[in-house]
């Protein structure tokens, strides 16, 4: 088993990502699913049939999420509970859960173990940082939440370890590149010379901004818009005209790009504070890199040259070749949770550390 094909899941409550870790040790495959699980575990069972049907049978399966924050359930532990037995349904092979400093557990799943399952897919991700580079800043943002870990000794150095605490240390920013209501970034923009007041409307969203600056990667962009229209620039930037109270035509495409500039940079600029919180706590040398991951990595890269340190795209600390490596960074807790189970069974224990 230990040289056994390992494939690792991460159940997010709007995709499902799955990475592909051959007997060999490198990622051959690397999917994410659209999986809208607010709407019923049936569209999470469709996800698991289509991620199979593109990545094949293993005899291994290493999982971790965060699905159960998904509304469809009373609470973490039932959403765990109930996201567990889809897994078990419907997956052949060996199945284990991450539980982030807690090791895997095999089903089934006791509820105190089950609340430590919650959300540990940023755990998953910053314990492979930590058993690749000395010390790191790692800085995940995704299409929905950024995760930001120190890294060091060989371990994540986090304050907090479930999505509450986590949230009160800015480790956890609820901000990313796709699906982060644009009303969520700030309360007035600069328009025409003038400061506007954002509508508190569902109007638009970060894809439309990234769309307007051309940084958003296409085939990450999978669902739909906040009006359920195209995804075009001039639809983006009429969902955004509204956010302020206007139509396209009032004002010039390079008028709503600029906007959008403005408010990716307000983003970045909550990231970037959430960071230097993190890191005035003295725990990594001015050397340590910022570890990117996640779709929105583009703005990682550019934070590391905001706070002046080098940066490292996950993709480099993976085995992948170019077919995968960009989706390997992309849906790094599943890389990561893969790599992980392969080493605890190389071990033959249930260490999670270097």
């Amino acid at each position: 088993m230990a040289d056994a094909t390992v494939i690792g899941w991460d159940v997010g409550g709007a995709h499902l990502k799955a990475a592909r870790l051959e007997a060999d040790g490198t990622l051959s495959r690397v999917v994410q699913i659209p999986c809208p699980l607010w709407e019923g575990t049936d569209r999470l069972e469709s996800a698991l049939d289509q991620a199979e049907q593109r990545i094949g049978p293993a005899p291994a399966h290493a999982v971790t999420m965060t699905g159960e924050m998904a509304d469809l359930f009373a609470g973490r532990a039932e959403g765990v509970d109930r996201i567990a037995g889809v897994l078990c349904a419907r997956l052949s092979g060996r199945l284990t859960f991450y539980a982030g400093a807690m090791g895997f557990a095999d089903p089934p799943l006791e509820e105190r173990r089950a609340l430590s399952i919650a959300s540990a897919n940023w755990h998953a991700t910053a314990s492979l940082v930590a058993g690749r580079l000395p010390a790191a800043l790692l800085v995940d943002i995704g299409s929905t939440t950024t995760d930001i870990a120190a890294v060091a000794g060989g371990e994540p150095r986090t304050l907090g370890t479930n999505d509450a605490q986590r949230l009160a240390e800015e480790e956890l920013v609820y901000t990313g590149v796709v699906r982060t209501p644009v009303m969520a970034l700030a309360s007035r923009a600069p328009f025409a010379g003038a400061w506007t007041g954002l509508m508190a409307e569902h109007f638009a969203t970060t894809a439309d901004l990234y769309r307007l600056t051309g940084e958003l990667p296409g085939e990450a962009d999978q669902h739909p818009a906040a009006d359920g229209g195209p995804k075009t620039q001039e639809a983006s930037a009429r969902r955004l005209a509204r956010m302020i109270g206007r139509d396209l035509e009032d004002a010039g495409m390079d008028d709503w790009r600029r906007l959008a500039r403005w408010l990716a940079d307000a983003q970045l600029g909550r990231i970037e504070a959430a960071c230097a919180r993190v890191l005035s706590r003295g725990l990594l040398a001015p050397a340590a890199p910022v570890v990117g991951a996640g779709v929105g990595r583009f703005l990682a890269a550019r934070l590391a040259r905001r706070l002046e340190r080098p940066y490292v795209d996950f993709s480099s600390l993976v085995p992948a070749g170019p077919a995968t490596a960009d989706w390997a960074a992309t849906c790094a807790p599943a890389a990561a949770v893969a790599w992980l189970l392969r080493r605890r069974l190389a071990e033959g224990g249930n260490h999670v550390g270097r």
